[in-house]
């Protein structure tokens, strides 16, 4: 099989507390380490679940393991996306659309990451670029799902002009109340939920889909992923934020402008044998998924 993970001996492991099966996923993770001569490092937040947790640099593992849901894999792998080391995703929470395994398959599938029996699936991130009024750089991110710029405070929209390219061509004027713009990736995440499209994970593209706009001839828009993509404030307004995969935020001034763009890091999220992107849509999602007919015995309401 192609783009196999490397010799894994050191793995990093990142968890969510409030997780009510975290503890026994390290304490099985801890067995399956020692067993097979592997060194855990977790992050200072795991302390109480493993003494020997102190934080860890990406440069010091083979491989990062994400204990919780699709928020803590997002956060794990923007850790460890600079130096390339490949994502294992353990699924603690309810939908986990990007977390490849649940707990009670966690010895089974690492076996089989361990013997090389799975893929990489590369997935490239964003830069998201707050710049100020004289151009300035202010506040800079890095996202594998989306950056949303979104109004707060009470209900009123705001108008957003977007423009795309070195050239600054621009691309319309949006009455809504913000835009997300997203990777293949976070296709099925808040851009879904907007009335975007889902878009296969190897497509280069950015989506571009703006959030409850106050006309319905405005529609999402599929960007090349080499797009440059301008968005400036035109409402005078203090209540515009930047929201980077759910998490990380920044209050944008009056002036303002958020420039996207595709970013050098790519995330390497590992996967197993027969998890398929198509799969995972009908497993998590219901998406297309055929549903029996009713036998004819069976009363109806």
């Amino acid at each position: 099989m192609a783009d196999r993970p490397p010799n894994i001996r050191r793995i990093g492991l990142v968890g969510q507390a409030r997780y009510p099966g975290l503890a026994d996923a390290v304490s099985r993770l801890r067995r399956f380490a020692d067993s097979h001569d592997i060194q855990l490092l977790g992050e200072e937040e795991l302390a109480d679940y493993l003494p020997d947790a102190r934080g860890f640099d990406a440069n010091e593992i083979d491989a990062l393991i994400t204990l919780g849901g699709d928020g803590t894999l997002l956060r794990g792998a923007r850790l460890v996306a600079a130096d390339h080391v490949p994502v294992l995703g353990v699924n603690l929470g309810f939908l986990g659309f990007l977390t490849s395994i649940a707990p009670g398959e966690l010895e089974e599938s690492l076996e089989l990451v361990l013997h090389g029996e799975c893929w990489i699936d590369e997935r490239f991130t964003l830069d998201a670029v707050v710049e100020g009024r004289n151009g300035q750089l202010t506040a800079s991110y890095n996202a594998l799902n989306d950056a949303v710029l979104h109004k707060g405070g009470f209900a009123r929209v705001v108008r957003l002009a977007v423009f795309i390219g070195p050239d600054r061509q621009e691309i319309g004027s949006y009455a809504a109340d913000g835009i997300i713009l997203s990777t293949p990736t976070g296709s099925t995440a808040y851009n879904l939920s907007a009335g975007g499209p889902i878009v296969v994970p190897t497509v280069d593209c950015i989506l571009a889909t703006p959030i409850c706009p106050h006309t319905l001839v405005i529609r999402p828009l599929v960007l090349p992923s080499s797009a440059e993509i301008f968005i400036e404030v035109v409402t005078p307004t203090e209540e515009m934020i930047l929201t980077v995969d759910g998490q990380d935020g920044e209050h944008l001034q009056p002036g303002d402008r958020l420039v996207v763009r595709r970013a050098q890091p790519s995330v390497k999220l590992i996967r197993l044998p027969g998890q398929t992107f198509f799969q995972t849509l009908r497993r998590k999602l219901h998406w297309a998924v055929q549903h029996t007919e009713p036998r004819s015995d069976t009363p109806s309401y």
